[in-house]
């Protein structure tokens, strides 16, 4: 299973956002996609999860391309959290996780089968939101309301799952153990994850491959040791940043001065 992208442009409002962009992602893999604020990083995401269809070129999901596929059909093969999401305020956990199963069921009957039924509560064990399970979302915390989220697109039992900067406005400990999930999502369930991340290092901990878009193409693509170098932020990003090795033996960067 793939998904390749071929000569894809887009435009919006007459400006284009990305120009003739190419690129296959790997199965099994986790790909981090970065660039600076207005690149088409998100642009690109929309279009892979058919939010926006108004683009030239291909994107292949297996070798069919992707205007083919039904939107049933597609919502059970990939998942999206895109920003910014909101829920009812009346909505409760159980009730968000068991959206995921929509793609399952029938216009005609909108019953809960045994596969329903074990998909939400596995996808609600997994994230640990057990106790929180008839909570309304919008009393949770942040962190958990970005849990109950991943559970929702967890319990939609997809084969490749976007994300939109899953770590904004959490704080750090919430952002590793949103981050942690995905991982384990990653390596457990074999879900390929493509995500859009502001966040240089977290791309460094937790991306198989990164993608650099700049200047409305793609930059660079690769392995993150490969990837993120100290040149690549000050030609991408306009500054200048030290590499060290933390405790762990892994590589960090540190941005020190705009140049």
């Amino acid at each position: 299973m793939s998904v390749n992208v071929k000569n894809l442009s887009v435009e919006i409002e007459g400006k284009e956002i990305l120009h003739n962009v190419d690129i296959e992602f790997t199965e099994g893999k986790r790909t981090a996609i970065i660039g600076p604020n207005g690149a088409g990083k998100s642009t690109l995401l929309r279009v892979l999860a058919k939010l926006n269809t108004s683009y030239a070129g291909q994107i292949l999901m297996d070798g069919e391309d992707i205007r083919d596929i039904s939107k049933k059909k597609y919502a059970r093969r990939l998942a999206v959290l895109p920003q910014g999401l909101s829920a009812p305020a009346d909505v409760t956990v159980g009730a968000l996780v068991d959206y995921g199963r929509f793609p399952y069921r029938s216009w005609h009957s909108g019953s809960r089968n045994e596969d329903d039924i074990n998909a939400v509560d596995s996808a609600i064990r997994y994230t640990k939101l057990e106790a929180l399970r008839d909570r309304q979302v919008m009393s949770l915390s942040g962190g958990e309301r970005q849990r109950a989220w991943i559970a929702m697109a967890l319990a939609q039992q997809p084969d490749y799952l976007l994300l939109d900067e899953p770590t904004t406005y959490l704080d750090i400990a919430h952002q590793l153990e949103v981050m942690d999930i995905v991982r384990q999502m990653n390596r457990e369930h074999g879900i390929t994850v493509i995500m859009v991340l502001h966040d240089i290092n977290h791309a460094l901990q937790y991306a198989d491959e990164i993608v650099v878009i700049k200047n409305h193409g793609i930059y660079a693509h690769g392995v993150p040791n490969d990837v993120l170098t100290v040149d690549m932020i000050g030609r991408v990003f306009g500054v200048k940043a030290d590499i060290f090795r933390n405790s762990l033996g892994a590589s960090v960067l540190s941005p020190v001065s705009l140049i």
